[in-house]
């Protein structure tokens, strides 16, 4: 059964551009990761809701496969580079992870 991590936030609107160029950069160093995944998919937000709002699910094929992910990916370059660069784009209080299972 597949696992979704799914996390959401909101992107600073004087952060747009800057936000631009880290998304290169993100491809660059994820282009390895991504083959690990199910599925991976970034949504903007386009009508309603909160302008700069974004969504990303990463599909897995279970949840030991996430926690492998994560934990690798927690080990990696990305925690001193890449993730605090985000996380300076993000308003304050508008990030959020959570794990979904599908309901059959």
């Amino acid at each position: 059964m597949s696992i979704f991590v799914v996390e959401t936030y909101v992107i600073r609107p004087e952060k747009q551009a800057e936000f631009t160029a880290y998304k290169k950069k993100w491809k660059k160093f994820f282009a390895k990761w991504l083959k690990e995944l199910r599925s991976y998919k970034m949504f903007a937000q386009m009508f309603g809701g909160n302008y700069g709002g974004y969504v990303e699910m990463w599909e897995f094929e279970s949840m030991a496969e996430c926690e492998k992910f994560f934990n690798r990916l927690m080990h990696s370059d990305y925690t001193t580079k890449l993730q605090p660069e985000f996380l300076a784009l993000v308003v304050p209080g508008a990030y959020s992870m959570s794990v979904w299972n599908p309901v059959e």
